[in-house]
């Protein structure tokens, strides 16, 4: 099946580092071949890259590597097909705008027999992937005239990614920039690259990199993957079935966001 990598960060970051090692399952270490793309949701917007093209064999994703952008928040996805042909509308992540914010969406999965009637969203490729996504953004459009508070949201998609997941699995990656998503059915697995921050090895390809020297005192990177992707870091694999909610690098799971009471003197 597919990989997926994800990043939440509480400041604009880079994955270059992570995608190194990531894009090296696109046709080396792995045997994820058929199309890539990533999903970087800027404070100016959201900058989408995809290609039908190996990882390995890619000039999009060679040119990503040596010019890496900083985002707050990142879907990643490199494909093997499972359903649909291989071409670019097929891609993944996949993009669509709801409640005014650019929502990306990446599935590690095979979903057997889904094939929800059409509703608010329509899919432009032929893969279950996206019809998955449409379904999701159309039963929370339905619910929602506008973006409820994000425990809300937690509990909406929760109960749609569960009557999704009973037609196989359904590992996926669900971000709008501030708060990012990640539904696990089999494998999926996350790292908090927080002070002290240390030397991280990648598996796939002989780079490391040492994250004192880039980061500051204050900053806080959740990294999440299919499969780790470094050897010596701690990776903490999810529960099946288990729904993280991530923003700003911290996992906020189901709780409502705390704000702090205002108080005005006279």
């Amino acid at each position: 099946m597919c990989q997926l990598l994800a990043m939440s960060s509480n400041k604009p970051a880079a994955v270059d580092f992570s995608f190194a090692g990531f894009a090296e399952r696109g046709g080396r270490t792995g045997e994820h071949k058929d199309g890539w793309g990533i999903a970087l949701h800027t404070p100016t917007g959201c900058r989408l890259y995809t290609d039908y093209l190996p990882s390995i064999h890619s000039p999009l994703a060679a040119q990503f590597k040596q010019s890496p952008i900083k985002a707050r928040s990142v879907v990643a996805h490199i494909r093997k097909a499972t359903q649909g042909r291989v071409s670019l509308e097929n891609s993944h992540p996949f993009t669509r705008e709801l409640w005014g914010q650019t929502w990306s969406f990446a599935h590690n999965g095979d979903l057997k027999l889904f094939d929800p009637n059409p509703s608010l969203y329509a899919p432009w490729g032929d893969t279950d992937s996206e019809r998955a996504f449409c379904h999701l953004l159309s039963g929370l459009a339905l619910r929602f005239e506008q973006q409820p508070e994000r425990h809300v949201l937690y509990a909406a998609l929760e109960t749609l990614a569960g009557e999704i997941a009973d037609y196989g699995t359904f590992n996926f990656i669900l971000s709008n920039g501030d708060l990012l998503f990640a539904h696990c059915s089999t494998d999926l697995h996350v790292v908090v690259r927080e002070y002290p921050f240390s030397v991280a090895h990648l598996i796939d390809c002989d780079l490391s990199i040492d994250f004192s020297r880039h980061n500051h005192l204050d900053d806080r990177i959740a990294v999440i993957a299919t499969q780790p992707l470094t050897s010596n870091e701690t990776w903490t694999r999810f529960a099946t079935g288990e729904l993280k909610l991530f923003a700003g690098g911290i996992e906020v799971g189901a709780a409502p966001e705390r704000r702090e009471n205002l108080r005005v003197a006279y």
